[in-house]
């Protein structure tokens, strides 16, 4: 059942278009995730679904008697209130009075707000947007809009509200960055480009796919479009004469054709290292131990920072890392140890928040803010200057003579990132580098940092960027100790998971233990003494016949794939049937690269057995 229909909406601020005759629908139960670089307009698309814009021209149609209730990213509460005040004020009824608080509790507890009486003018930014998550959840509204809801969470939280979110019964529109959490949540990906809106029946991965098609069949479009128009074109050069109707409507059609715009390709945010050189001695922690009220944050913690290494710090709100970011900087001092910072070392902070008015000056011009730290600077790729540094991180012409102020808080996240890229600074350090990042400045980021020819720590909570950036993980435990980890996010919860599952085997009874000790299969490290010798290679009846038809088997795949892309081109305004044609697509090219992955065990296996024989 449709319950949401943005039909034909338009949207202009001054003489920047926002949205241009775009829509879209939402169906009864969807999950959709926004997506597009800042400044297209994202909040402005979920504020005017709320209400609390409206459009210059078209309409928001919901269906009879639904309850919205939106997340936005700055919330404000009333500063006497206390937590549990402010959650459920709005949220009771008499239906819900005994149970809400409860409900309320528990939420905040698992958001990490633990005293209930605490007064909101108490608390960080965080820690009210956490609050105001807590608030749009209690009130189970048809229809959710949350506002980058994972910002503020550490990795604990994302994963509780990532299944919160999945078991929802409601629909949910949500603008995030965090691409394992639209992978895992969203059933739908809108994407805000260029004033239009482009509405996929898919996760985030699903959509990479349907946007890379669309890209495709719009370039194949163009294609043939400059085919067509060069004949036309030579037809025209000829004199050709518009006396008949024939000819007068080849003319119009040249110029139709003339006319038509070209698809407006992406820019990218692409940049050579900028890093200056980087001596022997870089950033050396000598057992450094800090304290704040009484409670131990990190404990007699030593560590040398290697060229080039990748260094990511995970932990609970509140555990320590920002401090540990900050002791390197030289902000905080350790109680105890000391810190060794190189001669060459040039550090780059990228902080978690900024501050308008504070850290950026709104009346100051782009260029300028840029232009403070240097005019040009040396990268792989030769000289750069402020103004084509500006270009590739998208701002583009009469944007970069535009007023600070006037950005929104993503643009100004990307213009900060500019700037400290710009420093030339041999080491990185990024306290929540993908906060209000959109996707497209983070996967440049991410390819940025491939080729950064220093060091990068890393605070982050998202676990797409530290599979994607660190090669070696700190989780600070909140307890004072730090534990290593080497490889990404995932690498380390697959070790924890792991850990978990022998401390439970090891506490089962020492009997058990003992008695499957000499039964244990080929992981026992005794076990490989028992093993028989090796049995002589040879195709099992299944493997000959296989290994007889699976080339065939391969080339037929192929045939048939290529019939499918073909008729996707075909389709390419039938959505119905384009949809179809790329499932069938995707099925074709799983099914190819087992057999071929068969076929290459199946190569392997036969070149053993030869060898066997020879010798």
């Amino acid at each position: 059942m449709n319950i949401l229909t943005v039909d034909n909406i338009t949207k202009a601020y001054g003489v920047r278009k926002i949205f241009d005759n775009a829509s879209f629908y939402l169906q009864e139960g969807e999950k959709a995730g926004i997506i597009g670089i800042n400044g297209t307009g994202k909040t402005t698309l979920l504020k005017i679904i709320a209400g609390i814009e409206n459009p210059d021209s078209g309409s928001v149609i919901m269906a009879n008697n639904l309850t919205v209730r939106y997340l936005p990213q700055t919330p404000v509460f009333n500063d006497s209130d206390t937590v549990l005040q402010a959650v459920t004020r709005d949220n009771k009824t008499e239906e819900n009075q005994w149970t809400i608080e409860s409900d309320a509790k528990s939420m905040m507890t698992k958001l990490g707000i633990e005293d209930f009486e605490e007064l909101c003018g108490h608390l960080s930014g965080g820690q009210k947007k956490r609050l105001a998550l807590v608030s749009v959840l209690l009130a189970k509204p048809d229809i959710l809009l949350l506002d980058e809801p994972t910002n503020h969470l550490d990795n604990e939280m994302s994963t509780w509200l990532e299944e919160q979110l999945k078991s929802y019964r409601g629909s949910i529109i949500m603008i995030t960055h965090d691409r394992y959490f639209l992978d895992s949540v969203a059933t739908r990906i809108i994407e805000v480009d260029k004033g239009s809106i482009y509405s996929y029946e898919e996760n985030y991965s699903g959509y990479l796919n349907l946007k890379t098609l669309r890209e495709d069949i719009a370039d194949a479009q163009e294609r043939k479009r400059q085919s067509i128009l060069r004949v036309e074109l030579e037809w025209v050069k000829r004199g050709a004469r518009a006396r008949s109707t024939k000819q007068k409507a080849r003319l119009e059609r040249y110029e139709e054709l003339k006319n038509t715009s070209a698809p407006v390709k992406d820019d990218s945010v692409e940049l050579g290292s900028m890093a200056s050189r980087l001596g022997r001695t870089t950033i050396e922690l000598h057992n450094i131990s800090k304290s704040f009220d009484g409670r131990t944050i990190i404990n007699n913690f030593s560590y040398n920072f290697l060229k080039n290494d990748r260094v990511g710090i995970i932990g609970p709100n509140g555990a320590g890392k920002s401090t540990l970011l900050k002791m390197i900087m030289g902000e905080y001092t350790p109680d105890a140890g000391n810190i060794e910072i190189g001669s060459t070392v040039k550090i780059g902070y990228f902080a978690q928040e900024i501050k308008l008015g504070q850290d950026m000056d709104p009346n100051q011009r782009v260029i300028d803010y840029i232009r403070d730290v240097a005019e040009y600077v040396e990268t792989e790729d030769g000289k750069i200057t402020a103004t084509r540094l500006l270009e590739r991180f998208l701002f583009k012409g009469e944007d970069q003579y535009g007023l600070i102020g006037k950005l929104s808080g993503g643009e100004r996240r990307r213009l900060y990132l500019c700037k400290v890229l710009m420093s030339a600074s041999n080491v990185l350090i990024l306290d929540e580098p993908t906060n209000d990042l959109d996707i497209t400045t983070l996967t440049v980021l991410e390819d940025y940092l491939d080729h950064f020819n220093g060091i990068v720590i890393t605070v982050s909570h998202d676990r797409y960027f530290l599979d994607r950036v660190v090669r070696r993980i700190f989780a600070i435990n909140g307890d004072g100790t730090l534990r290593q980890s080497e490889g990404g996010y995932t690498d380390y919860e697959i070790r924890v998971e792991f850990e978990k599952r022998e401390l439970g085997n090891a506490t089962g009874g020492k009997a058990d233990s003992a008695n499957g000790a000499n039964q244990a299969s080929g992981n026992s490290a005794d076990n490989w003494k028992q093993k028989p010798r090796e049995k002589k290679l040879k195709f099992s009846y299944n493997e000959q016949k296989e290994y007889e038809t699976i080339e065939d088997d391969i080339a037929k795949l192929e045939e048939k794939l290529a019939l499918v892309e073909g008729d996707i081109i075909k389709f390419a305004r039938d959505f119905a049937k384009l949809n179809d044609l790329t499932k069938e697509k995707e099925e074709l090219e799983t099914k190819l690269l087992e057999k071929m992955e068969r076929w290459e065990y199946l190569e392997e296996l036969a070149a053993a057995i030869e060898a066997q024989k020879r010798n």
